[in-house]
């Protein structure tokens, strides 16, 4: 046990360490095989133990932006909870795992491991308040050839074939022995991610600004000079308006206007303001008060010329975050839970804002902050998109000064690297702080912005139409590891009903034979 608890806490340090700002994406492989030799050929309970091990190892640190300005409790409440997943992962791997084992199925049961870890990361996130799905071992893989599996099968499909390269490994180290059938397997989904096509050019492109305004200082109240915010804002604007005079669409992040722009005169003027100096419609983060008693976290899309701006709202809040859910009862764990003092209402559909460019018309897509990290939002979002049959542009508006000089800025961005894979579009990802940049729809990156400085980059974007394989099929990675834990579980129970009615084939034997022998007697 203790050399397995060793194991499980090196495999979960290595998860964290795959991610930003490690970036060590290839010890995510290490990790998952460290875990699985941990895991391998225990009890349920022991598994679940295990898995505990590994989670609080990998989240604790790779989730510490999450307690910088709200103390240890919430952050490690987070860590925790998080690392209960993948408990739950090891107590079902050990049940299922442990019978094929017994049973000399070595390599049906080795592959139980990636299928466990899809499903664990579906799981998480899902449950409970929409879920937390942060720290997937996908997110990781943005510097390495693996991401481009996402074109196929989203996030899940590259956690399943990391998990898969590790399977190799697993067998090995509890075998002594090389199998063949694993390692090609392994060489198969490794090698195949170079030759997965990933777009790189589309039928036109928009010059796009984006502006990073900066606030007055970090911490919750990043924002209580709200009018300081929003002048950073127009200021910056208003910088992009003397360098470019081509501009398509400028972007301002989340956050970038505390103050209801639709409702306060002095808000509305100072928007005004950067729209008359750049010309060109913006897309602005706002704080709407409404409906009330709730507000609403929204991207409004201004255009030259007036009228009353389009709108998205943010369909998934983030608890604990943007509202509270059962404040009576977390009250009773942390006061902090009344920071959130008014709760953020939930939007109820995507929006494609339409755009007229000067190369072509296209659709800005807007996605707030931690909504990126929802495969199925974002899904539904390009779907939508493709269907007013225009090339579009993903844009990610966040507010990330909340968390500091911390590696959630970038953890966001690499995600924010995945989706442009998975969905074959650009992205235009710009923060109040930073980080900002542009990613091509391969995944690749220009150059991102410095955390906490005023900024204005600038980019032609590819724009592109179409839908990835990934998003014609959906979740089949999720169903299809769903479908192979129910056939693992399938066989357990019936190799163990087979073996109860042979064990009571044998006792009557038995009782038999010794009725004889007393009868001869």
């Amino acid at each position: 046990m203790p050399a397995r608890l060793l194991l499980a806490l090196a495999g979960g340090l290595c998860l964290w360490l795959s991610f930003p700002d490690h970036d060590l994406g290839y010890l995510a492989i290490v990790g998952v095989a460290l875990v699985g030799i941990a895991m391998w050929d225990v009890r349920p309970r022991t598994g679940a133990l295990l898995g505990l091990v590994a989670g609080v190892a990998c989240f604790v640190p790779t989730l510490s932006w999450s307690g910088i300005f709200v103390g240890k409790f919430p952050w490690f409440a987070l860590a925790i909870t998080e690392g209960l997943y993948l408990a739950a992962m090891g107590a079902v791997l050990a049940a299922v795992q442990r019978p094929l084992i017994r049973a000399g199925r070595l390599l049906p049961a080795a592959l139980l491991v990636p299928v466990l870890w899809v499903l664990q990361e579906w799981l998480r996130g899902t449950l409970p308040y929409g879920g937390f799905p942060w720290a997937r071992i996908a997110f990781s893989q943005a510097d390495t050839p693996f991401a481009r599996w996402a074109a196929i099968g989203g996030a899940p499909l590259i956690t399943f074939v990391v998990a898969l390269i590790a399977v190799p490994v697993v067998l090995v180290v509890v075998t002594r022995r090389v199998p063949v059938v694993a390692v090609a397997l392994a060489v198969v989904a490794g090698l195949a991610a170079f030759v997965v096509p990933v777009p790189t050019s589309g039928e036109s492109s928009a010059r796009v600004g984006l502006v990073q305004g900066n606030v007055p200082r970090a911490g919750l109240d990043f924002n209580a000079e709200r009018r300081q915010v929003l002048d950073n804002h127009v200021a910056g604007t208003e910088i992009l308006a003397e360098r470019h005079e081509d501009l398509d669409l400028v972007i301002w992040p989340e956050n970038s206007s505390d103050i209801d722009p639709l409702r306060n005169v002095d808000a509305k003027e100072q928007v005004q303001r950067a729209l008359d100096a750049v010309d060109t419609p913006i897309i602005v983060g706002a704080i709407l008060d409404e409906p009330a008693p709730a507000v609403s976290n929204a991207s409004l899309l201004y255009v030259p010329g007036g009228g009353e701006p389009q709108r998205y709202v943010k369909q998934h809040p983030v608890p604990f975050a943007e509202y509270v859910p059962h404040r009576e009862f977390y009250r009773l764990f942390s006061s902090k839970v009344d920071l959130v003092r008014d709760g953020f209402a939930k939007g109820d559909r995507n929006v494609a804002f339409p755009i007229q460019g000067r190369d072509g018309d296209f659709t800005a897509v807007p996605t707030i902050c931690f909504e990126v990290a929802y495969d199925g939002l974002m899904r539904s979002a390009v779907k939508d998109a493709e269907a007013k049959g225009k090339p579009s542009l993903l844009v990610v508006q966040t507010n990330n000064a909340t968390f500091g000089y911390s590696a959630e800025s970038t953890q966001q961005y690499a995600i924010s690297r995945i989706r442009a894979i998975e969905h074959g579009r650009s992205v235009a990802h710009v923060s109040t702080v930073g980080v900002s940049g542009f990613i091509n729809p391969d995944g690749s990156s220009t150059p991102t912005t410095e955390l906490f400085t005023a900024a204005q980059p600038v980019d032609d974007v590819v724009l592109r139409s179409g839908l990835t394989i990934s998003d014609r099929l959906g979740p089949w990675v999720e169903w299809g590891s769903g479908l192979v834990l129910l056939l693992a579980v399938a066989w357990r129970l019936r190799r163990s009903r087979t073996g109860r009615v042979e064990s009571r084939s044998t006792d009557d034997r038995s009782t038999v034979q010794i009725e004889e022998a007393s009868t001869g007697a």
